[in-house]
């Protein structure tokens, strides 16, 4: 009789092994991120994150919020490009930016990592990313999951998606109740892209232009993959700051449907956003890929940021104030619209005009 091995966990293509080193790598990270609440309880490698809510008793009415998101297809830029610590940074932006619109304070998130083939040290790259990320949010990563699909994933494929968990006093809830006539729309700078609409930008940088990653393009003075990898700028503790220096009513973040419609989420129902186009002109990266997939503004707009990245709505009194903290904080800002009527508008918000030059 011919001898034969038995079925096991690794032929099938799963490396228990390689997941443990991953995440001895990572612990070291994981730690830069710890606040008060979260020291001392487990650490990484437990069942579940750990977080001290006695913290909360300091609130009157603390509200709990709660995010989930993804990068999406600009994890196929960063795997192209072999470079995987800055993705976790737009993992985060997407996650605790999304808290902060009604005021929260992000206080932890969970990750989670799909791959075809644990590789230790890109797995720890991207957790690197990530644990970089809640620091400039002021928040923990409490914990996580790495998970290996093979036959599902391509050895070098993967995928990030993270959850977060904020708290805001329920009389500082912020959203479309507190919106005004005559408030003032201020805008904040993006970073580029930040992450989303990959899906069209791959389609026309690659598919129809034919560019490769490493172009060097004279208008971003660097090279194409390096645009496109720049990391999602993160709002959360600038937006807190502005709700302690000066009144806020709202704000939006400007993600997937571009600025018009995640603007028009926060508007009530009786009035009305009109954003100037002329008062910014969008990075080279938005003109880049309008020109070369002869993409209608109108497109660009609804998939793209248009290189607004956050949106505070407050009174009209407070724009100085509110236009001094962000400068302080190094955020490039400025008056782009106001709060008016609904009138005869069918939608929330609006951009009129033509950027500037």
């Amino acid at each position: 009789m011919s001898e034969t091995t038995g079925a096991s966990y690794a032929a099938a293509g799963v490396d228990i092994e390689a997941g443990d080193r991953a995440v001895e790598l990572m612990k070291e990270w994981v730690k830069k991120t710890q606040r008060a609440e979260v020291a001392g309880l487990g650490g990484l490698g437990g069942f579940a994150g750990l977080f001290d809510a006695s913290a909360l008793k300091r609130y009157e009415r603390p509200l709990l919020a709660s995010a989930t998101d993804g990068v999406g297809t600009k994890v196929d830029i960063a795997r192209r490009m072999g470079v995987y610590d800055t993705i976790g940074h737009d993992l985060v932006g997407m996650v605790v930016d999304d808290l902060v619109v009604c005021g929260a304070e992000p206080l932890f998130m969970t990750d989670y990592i799909c791959v075809g083939k644990v590789h230790p040290e890109r797995v720890a790259a991207i957790v690197k990313g990530i644990a970089e990320g809640c620091v400039l949010a002021g928040c923990a990563l409490v914990g996580g999951e790495t998970a290996e699909h093979p036959g599902l994933l391509g050895p070098d494929d993967f995928d990030v998606a993270g959850a977060g968990t904020g708290v805001v006093e329920a009389e500082h809830l912020l959203g479309p109740d507190r919106i005004r006539k005559g408030d003032a729309v201020i805008a904040m700078a993006s970073s580029g892209l930040h992450s989303n609409g990959y899906s069209l930008v791959r389609h026309v940088l690659f598919d129809r232009a034919g560019w490769a990653l490493d172009r060097q393009v004279e208008e971003f003075g660097r090279t194409l993959g390096e645009e496109l990898l720049e990391p999602t700028k993160i709002y959360s503790l600038d937006c807190l700051a502005l709700t302690r220096t000066t009144e806020v009513h709202a704000f939006s973040h400007v993600t997937g449907g571009g600025l018009a419609n995640n603007l028009a989420r926060v508007v009530p129902d009786a009035l009305h956003a009109t954003v100037d186009r002329s008062t910014w002109a969008p990075g080279a990266v938005f003109d880049l890929v309008g020109k070369a997939g002869q993409v209608e503004r109108l497109e660009l707009e609804k998939t793209l940021n248009m290189g607004v990245g956050m949106i505070a709505i407050v009174p009209a009194d407070s724009v100085d104030a509110a236009l001094t903290t962000l400068a302080d904080r190094g955020i490039d800002s400025w008056v782009a619209g106001e709060i008016t009527d609904r009138g005869a508008h069918t939608s929330g918000a609006e951009l009129v005009g033509d950027y500037a030059k």
